[in-house]
């Protein structure tokens, strides 16, 4: 459950998933430009697009969700002007992006054949 009237962001450039708490929070400061703990939250998606991870501070403490999508892959919107680092999510536009709904078909994999 998304908590209302939080602010969401999207950061458009892809991350590496193996980050974690630390740097997560360093790349809301350095993309973003908000302090991690403000109480908004912090989208990332990474370099394949096949996975995304919220960081949010809950109060008490840092938080991350992650979610890995096992068809399709997150849609990043285009529209953005160049040299845009992110951009602001509705509370809807959350809710469908973790759904799936703004996803858009992984291209089948190329597996080669073992002999």
């Amino acid at each position: 459950m998304i908590p209302t009237g939080v602010q969401i962001f999207l950061a458009l450039e892809p991350v590496d998933m193996r980050w974690s708490f630390d740097r997560l929070s360093g790349a809301a400061q350095e993309a973003i430009g908000y302090e991690a703990r403000s109480g908004a939250l912090f989208v990332f998606y990474g370099k394949r697009k096949d996975a995304l991870k919220v960081l949010f501070f809950d109060g008490s403490g840092m938080v991350i969700f992650y979610k890995r999508f096992d068809r399709g892959v997150v849609k990043v919107p285009t529209d953005a002007a160049p040299g845009t680092k992110q951009i602001e999510l509705d509370d809807a536009m959350l809710e469908a992006l973790l759904d799936g709904i703004v996803l858009e078909e992984k291209p089948a994999s190329r597996r080669r054949a073992v002999h």
